[in-house]
């Protein structure tokens, strides 16, 4: 069972982090657009704040968000804050999620999320360190893949590689970084495709935030990935 307690603690600091780098924007450099198609800087803070929210519906048994509509409508209704506004928000959902995070609970239980994906409750807390550390790095302010933390990438990497894994698009693929090695994709026979870079470049593909062109592919052509 993942640490709950220590996720906890890294979703704390990843968003100190992110909250520190943001106060330097302003109105105008929030209202331009972020990493993620479609979207502004504020949107990205938007979707950060109502994520803890949705996550702290999570662990108190409710549902993440009542609907996919309720959900892209709040971040729509958000994102055109200032920025002071934006920054308060995430600190103080922020911490509603880490008093949710701190209330005694059966950490083994089994939670719903979104488009009725279960999960134990006690990978919650990193699946919030994954929002908090990949859209930092969707604002484009100077946090990159690179500078996430080390342990981090590697569970990530091992997360997105479980989540492929079976796939029936994604043909059976070794991920390695030359030390590490992840196996995903289709579990049916067939050519083996093998996929080695830099443990950011491998984690930029693989949560689509780069189009694999640094890393070295054997066996056959990069797997197309599914959206996430």
């Amino acid at each position: 069972m993942a640490d709950h307690v220590r996720d906890l603690a890294s979703v704390r600091d990843a968003t100190e982090r992110l909250l520190t780098a943001a106060a330097k924007l302003n109105n105008d450099s929030v209202a331009e657009p972020s990493r993620l198609p479609g979207w502004t800087r504020g949107h990205v803070l938007a979707h950060l704040a109502r994520n803890a929210d949705a996550l702290v519906n999570v662990l108190e048994g409710r549902l993440m968000y009542v609907s996919g509509e309720a959900r892209d409508a709040g971040i729509e209704r958000d994102a055109p804050r200032p920025l002071d506004v934006q920054l308060s928000d995430v600190r103080a959902s922020a911490a509603r999620f880490q008093e949710a995070g701190a209330v005694p609970a059966d950490w083994s239980r089994t939670v719903e999320l979104r488009n009725g994906v279960t999960d134990i409750a006690s990978r919650v807390p990193f699946r919030r360190w994954i929002e908090v550390e990949l859209h930092h790095v969707d604002l484009g302010i100077g946090y990159e893949l690179e500078d996430l933390p080390a342990d981090f990438t590697e569970r990530e990497i091992t997360f997105l590689a479980d989540r492929f894994t079976g796939h029936p698009e994604v043909p059976p693929t070794v991920i390695t970084d030359g030390t590490r090695a992840w196996r995903t994709g289709s579990e049916a026979g067939g050519p083996e495709v093998t996929v080695t870079g830099a443990a950011p470049e491998l984690l930029g593909w693989l949560a689509g935030r780069r189009d694999g062109a640094e890393l070295d592919v054997q066996g056959g052509a990069l797997p197309t990935l599914p959206a996430l």
